[in-house]
């Protein structure tokens, strides 16, 4: 599945340019047995099925050394929501080690025993970690120095001041019987920074009011 849309656009051609690199592995390389199998019925009774604990705990010791400085991430619904200085902290790290889980879950006992960090990108379930991974990930590649043409562009940006970006516009001037508002026209710009703020507090205030508490 990797580096799949991460290999396109700005994060694919800075990854063919070597600012960052990307290294997936199978965690079925380390399963059990001639079916490699890597996940058994749920203590207590369930549906599903649930990862060995040994199994992960094997995959991670083979690929990350004790020293690796790291942070190891799990990628999970019940996880701490992934916020935008929490990337800026990740993007300016040595990098990150991110385990995909798949099926109903972990074993508790790997979570614990190897400190896997969980995080979540919102209030709902996928299949796997891996959809989950590639947000985690095109949200640090994106700010990492060399990969956005311009450095504002990663500065003036919804989250990064707990407000909603701004509207846009371009060309044309008028469609459809919508112009662009004339304050973006006019070329004051302190006027124009006036108009950007109060319409980014605006949007907040309408759509995202948990942010300006």
């Amino acid at each position: 599945m990797f580096p799949g849309p991460l290999g396109m656009s700005l994060s694919g051609d800075a990854l063919a340019r070597g600012v960052w690199t990307l290294t997936a592995r199978n965690i079925r390389d380390h399963g059990l047995g001639r079916h490699r199998t890597v996940d058994d019925t749920p203590a207590g009774g369930g549906p599903g099925m649930v990862l060995r604990c040994d199994v992960l705990g094997q995959a991670i010791d083979a690929n990350v050394p004790e020293d690796d400085p790291r942070p190891k991430l799990l990628m999970s619904p019940r996880g701490k929501p992934l916020r935008q200085d929490r990337v800026r902290e990740l993007a300016a790290g040595p990098g990150v080690v991110i385990v995909c889980g798949r099926f109903e879950g972990v074993d508790e006992r790997v979570i614990e025993g190897r400190g896997l960090e969980e995080v979540s990108i919102g209030d709902y379930v996928l299949s796997g970690g891996e959809m989950a991974a590639f947000v985690l990930l095109d949200a640090c590649v994106r700010l990492l120095p060399g990969v956005m043409g311009k450095e504002a562009s990663g500065t003036e940006e919804s989250f990064e001041t707990n407000r909603l970006e701004y509207p846009h516009y371009t060309r044309p001037r008028e469609w459809e019987g919508r112009t662009i508002p004339e304050v973006l026209l006019n070329g004051n710009h302190a006027a124009i920074e006036k108009w950007r703020r109060e319409e980014s507090e605006r949007i907040t205030r309408e759509r995202r009011p948990d942010l300006l508490g």
